[in-house]
């Protein structure tokens, strides 16, 4: 049974001892508290560029609003359109997210926001709007964008059922999340990836087959076909490392053997780059997988993604990851020595970003790092994810830095790297 999703770091952990965690301390309550304060007070001589909108989000908006606008004013032969161009293009965001999907996802996302609503407040959902897309789907027969819109939003309810409804009420939540994932696959099955050229119908029976055990033996052949169709595309890579965690598809043993297939596929794209990605999610969420990869060719295989895509939501989401993900002492679970020795390792490269490729801050993506990769819980305001990001990426910073501003110096970050600004006299 996969389980609701969760905070992998508790709002009371991060705001009460976070200082201490990333220091290792494990001393008192009074300690933990000065401690934060020294952290804080060290945060200020960080000189560090933050954008609370980074461009990365902007794109991901602009595709998601164009599809939602399209879906109210029933649009759909445009929306088809516009989905069709970007799938041929293979136009995706500075940060990997493949416009078609953004788009069809802004296209479901009031018919599965309702569902979700409903279901949280213990009410029966609503078929209106999911019938009404159903009748798009009538009304463009063979058309494969408003297939794909359809057949994503009853997997998307699907997944809703069985996160907010298995605790309380096993029974009702299967039978309802089988009927979308059934209907799901009848609708996908009339279409073909490759022979569409279309990347967006391989993510969507890639998701299909992780959300369904019975199909989950076609996963891997179905993710190394759409990364072959895509393979600038990394939120593919990402999502496989995530979707065959479970037993059911091929589970942790598995990870190493596709991390350097995926890795062969893309070599073009991310040089060995594709073998991280692939760990990527894999590795937060299951920190197992660290027994199984070689850290040295981890952190080779960063920097080929460093080289051939700087952008600065990329190095964020790479900083995050060394620094929040991998930091020792955060796994439930205990770990054998190399795996123990691999995670201190990647946590380590945090120091090399920091000083030689990170140039502003995004804070989304720092707080982002707290939570189980790829699912989406009911989070705090925008306005304190970006606050609670801001903080934790600067106190990570100050405490990596420490010695070096023990004198009342500063360090600041451009285009050229990270330097030092000697304390004023």
């Amino acid at each position: 049974m996969i389980k609701s999703p969760k905070f992998r770091v508790t709002g009371t952990a991060v705001g009460r001892s976070l200082g201490a965690w990333l220091l290792k301390s494990r001393e008192s309550v009074e300690t933990t508290a000065t401690l934060d304060k020294d952290i804080d007070d060290l945060a200020k001589q960080v000189i560090l560029p933050s954008l609370p909108v980074s461009d990365e989000e902007m794109s991901r908006a602009m595709h998601q609003d164009r599809g939602q606008k399209l879906a109210r004013q029933e649009a759909w032969d445009e929306l088809s359109d516009k989905i069709r161009q970007a799938d041929r293009k293979r136009l995706c965001t500075l940060g990997g997210e493949t416009a078609s999907l953004l788009m069809a996802y802004g296209a479901r996302s009031d018919v599965v926001a309702a569902v979700e609503d409903a279901l949280f407040d213990g009410a029966e959902p609503s078929p209106h709007g999911w019938l009404e897309l159903e009748e798009a789907l009538k009304e463009f027969p063979g058309d494969y964008p408003t297939a794909l819109v359809v057949a994503l939003a009853h997997i998307d309810m699907a997944w809703a059922w069985r996160n907010i409804v298995t605790e309380h009420d096993p029974e009702r939540a299967q039978r309802n999340c089988s009927g979308h994932l059934k209907r799901a696959g009848k609708i996908l099955s009339s279409y073909d990836a490759v022979e569409l050229n279309s990347p967006s119908i391989g993510a969507a029976r890639c998701a299909l087959y992780a959300a369904n055990a019975r199909n989950a033996a076609n996963l891997q052949k179905e993710y190394e076909s759409l990364v072959d169709l895509d393979p600038y595309g990394l939120r593919h890579m990402r999502a496989l490392g995530r979707h065959i965690l479970p037993e059911y598809a091929g589970g942790v043993a598995t990870l190493e053997v596709m991390a350097r297939r995926i890795a062969l596929q893309t070599e073009t794209a991310w040089g060995a780059g594709g073998y991280t990605w692939v760990y990527f999610d894999a590795l937060a969420l299951e920190p197992r997988g660290l027994n199984l990869l070689d850290p040295e060719f981890f952190f080779e295989w960063m920097r080929d993604i460093l080289h051939r895509r700087n952008d600065q939501h990329i190095v964020n989401l790479l900083a995050a990851f060394c620094a929040i993900a991998m930091a020792p002492g955060t796994s439930n679970t205990e770990l054998p020595p190399h795996a123990d020795e691999s995670r201190e390792h990647i946590h380590g490269f945090l120091d090399h970003i920091l000083q030689n490729h990170l140039q502003e801050l995004h804070p989304l993506i720092w707080s982002q790092a707290l939570l189980s990769p790829g699912e989406s819980p009911r989070l705090p305001s925008r306005k304190a994810l970006i606050a609670k990001g801001k903080q934790i990426a600067m106190r990570i910073i100050a405490s990596r830095f420490a010695s070096q501003m023990a004198d009342g110096s500063s360090i600041a970050f451009s285009s050229s790297g990270m330097y030092r600004l000697p304390a004023l006299q």
